[in-house]
C-alpha cells in the first residue's frame, strides 16, 4: 500500500467505526481485524500504519467526529507530513478543500469536560495515554519473584503485591509463564481492587458482577482453594470465560450464578446474610479505561450515564444484604466520575445508615469521599474508584 492509501484506508475504517460506536456496534480492534480479513494484499507495516492513523484520530477526539474524513483532517492539521498525503494520487484522499470539516483536537467529550477537569492538571491527557502492559502473577502457580527472574524484560509493580509491567509489545500470550497460568493480564488498579477485599482461605465471597472473572480468578489465588467462592453475572457469554480461565489457573471450586436481569434477588436469597465479602465491580461508563479503549467516549451519553447510575444504585442494594454482620462489600468502578464513585457511596451511606466506610488502599491513590481514587495521571493504573464498605 502507499502511504495515500493507507490514509484512506484509515478513513474508511474511521467511518465503520464511527457507526459503531453511535449504534453500538463492534469494538474498533474488532472492525480493524475484519477489515483486513479481506485484504491480504496489505502486509504488516501497513496494517501497522492503518491502526496507528486509526488511533490517533480517535485518541485526538473526545466527541463523535461526523466521518472518518473529518477525523483524518482534523489530524492532518496538527501533522503537515499526512496533509501532504491528501494529494488525489490513486487510491488514496482527494485533497482538502478550503471550507472542509475538521474534528477539533479534545481529549473528552465536551458534555463531560468538566468533570474530568475537576481531577485537576494532565488528567484528562494522561486518560488517552497508551496503556502499559500489566500482569498479575498467579500465585497458586508461582511467585512473583521467580517470573523476575525468568522474564528479563519485567518489572515489578509499584504497589500490587503480585504485579509485573512489561514492555509495548511484549508477546504475553505465546509466553510459557502464560501458556501455563502463572501470570494473568490484569491492570495494577484492577489488582488494588481484589486486594482491597482482603481474602483470605475459608471465607465466603460473592464477586456480584464477575464478568469474565479477572478479579474473582485474583480473589481465588487470595483464598487458595479453600472456602466458597460465588462468581455471578446476568451475561452467560461473560460467565462462560471463567471456566476455562480457571482450569488454566489452577483455580478449583469456583462457583457460577447466571442471574436473571431484574429478578437477581430471587437467585441470591439463599446467601442472604452468609458473605464475609461481596464484591460489587459495577458495569460503569468505563472512562477510567479509555486509554485502552479510545473510542468508548465515542459511545458515552448523557442518557446512557444516568441508566448506570441508576443500575449501580440498585446492585448496590442487592450486595448489602448478602452481607454477614461485620461483613465488608467492595464496591468499585472503571471510572473517574464521581455520579458513579464517591456520589454513589455517599447515598448507599444515606440508604443504609448502619454501614461504615473504612480507608481503601491506603499506601495509593487520593482519599475521595468515603472510598479512593486512583488514576492513570496520579498512580499510573488505569482509573478507578474503590471502596470498602463494613456491615457492623
Amino acid at each position: 500500500m502507499t502511504p495515500q492509501a493507507r490514509v484512506q484506508a484509515a478513513i474508511e475504517l474511521l467511518d465503520e467505526i464511527i457507526v459503531a460506536a453511535r449504534e453500538g456496534g463492534a469494538a474498533a480492534d474488532t472492525i480493524i481485524a475484519r477489515y483486513f480479513k479481506t485484504r491480504r494484499y496489505a502486509g504488516s507495516k501497513d496494517r501497522r500504519a492503518v491502526r496507528d492513523h486509526v488511533y490517533a484520530a480517535i485518541r485526538r477526539s473526545g466527541d463523535r467526529p461526523t466521518s472518518g474524513r473529518a477525523a483524518m483532517i482534523g489530524l492532518a492539521r496538527d501533522d503537515t507530513e499526512l496533509v501532504g498525503l491528501f494529494d488525489g494520487a490513486p487510491h488514496g484522499p482527494a485533497p482538502i478543500t478550503a471550507d472542509e470539516a475538521a474534528t477539533s483536537a479534545n481529549p473528552v467529550p465536551s458534555w463531560l469536560g468538566a468533570s474530568i477537569s475537576a481531577l485537576g492538571d494532565n488528567e484528562a491527557t494522561a486518560l488517552l495515554e497508551r496503556a502499559p502492559l500489566d500482569l498479575r502473577v498467579n500465585r497458586l502457580k508461582a511467585t512473583r519473584e521467580a517470573v523476575l527472574a525468568e522474564i528479563p524484560e519485567a518489572s515489578a509493580m509499584a504497589h500490587s503485591r503480585d504485579g509485573i509491567r512489561l514492555p509495548e509489545g511484549f508477546a504475553v500470550e505465546s509466553h510459557p509463564h502464560w501458556l501455563d497460568g502463572s501470570i494473568e493480564i490484569q491492570d495494577e488498579g484492577s489488582q488494588l481492587i481484589a486486594e482491597v477485599c482482603g481474602a483470605v482461605p475459608g471465607m465466603t465471597i460473592v464477586d456480584l458482577c464477575a464478568g469474565a472473572g479477572g478479579k474473582t480468578l485474583a480473589l481465588a489465588a487470595d483464598m487458595g482453594g479453600e472456602g466458597r467462592l460465588i462468581a455471578c453475572d446476568t451475561v452467560k457469554s461473560r460467565l462462560d470465560r471463567l471456566p476455562p480461565r480457571a482450569a488454566r489457573a489452577g483455580a478449583t471450586g469456583i462457583e457460577l450464578r447466571l442471574l436473571d436481569g431484574g429478578r437477581e434477588q430471587e437467585k441470591l436469597a439463599d446467601l442472604a446474610g452468609q458473605a464475609d465479602i461481596v464484591l460489587v465491580d459495577a458495569p460503569c461508563s468505563g472512562t477510567g479505561t479509555w486509554r485502552r479503549n479510545p473510542e468508548a467516549r465515542w459511545r458515552l451519553t448523557s442518557e446512557r450515564l444516568t441508566a448506570l447510575n441508576a443500575l449501580q444504585a440498585r446492585i448496590i442494594d442487592l450486595a448489602v444484604p448478602l452481607l454477614r454482620p461485620g461483613g465488608v462489600l467492595v464496591y468499585a468502578v472503571c471510572s473517574v466520575l464521581d455520579s458513579e464513585g464517591k456520589d454513589q457511596v455517599a447515598a448507599l451511606l444515606k440508604r443504609h445508615s448502619s454501614l461504615t466506610p473504612e480507608r481503601a488502599l491506603p499506601h495509593v491513590g487520593r482519599i475521595w469521599g468515603d472510598g479512593t481514587l486512583l488514576t492513570p495521571a496520579r498512580d499510573q493504573t488505569d482509573g478507578f474508584f474503590v471502596a470498602r464498605i463494613r456491615r457492623p
